[in-house]
């Protein structure tokens, strides 16, 4: 049983159709792409306060386990930020500039908060 020659021409796709339909789909994606964009760039839904909270510097002290300098107002935290909490170190008023490499970093704070944290487990395993 052969399939006729007519419906072979029928149900084949000419290049200009093909490349209709990409064409049509490239379309659509670019016009999804620029409306994203004009939706970020003038958007009305701004959150009020957007950009109160400022990550100044950061440091990983273990795998999952991070310090880190936010600016928060007139103020910065220095929290250990772990799977599943956020605890703050110190709190400071807010400098005039960012830490300098003068100033004590978070990989120095990072040192002290594990010594202090071996300290606090030799301790409980002597008790």
């Amino acid at each position: 049983m052969s399939i006729p020659q007519s419906e072979l021409q029928g149900a084949a796709l000419s290049a200009g159709s093909v490349t209709q339909v990409i064409f049509g789909l490239v379309l659509v994606l670019a016009l999804v792409g620029a409306f994203a964009w004009l939706l970020k760039r003038f958007s009305a839904f701004r959150v009020p306060g957007a950009g109160l909270i400022r990550v100044l510097a950061g440091v990983a002290v273990g795998q999952r386990e991070r310090i880190v300098l936010v600016e928060v107002g007139e103020t910065w935290l220095l929290v250990g930020v772990a799977a599943g909490h956020v605890t703050t170190l110190h709190t400071m008023p807010k400098m005039a500039s960012a830490p300098t490499p003068g100033m004590p970093t978070a990989a120095s704070v990072g040192a002290n908060f594990a010594t202090w944290l071996s300290r606090k487990i030799e301790g409980r395993s002597h008790d």
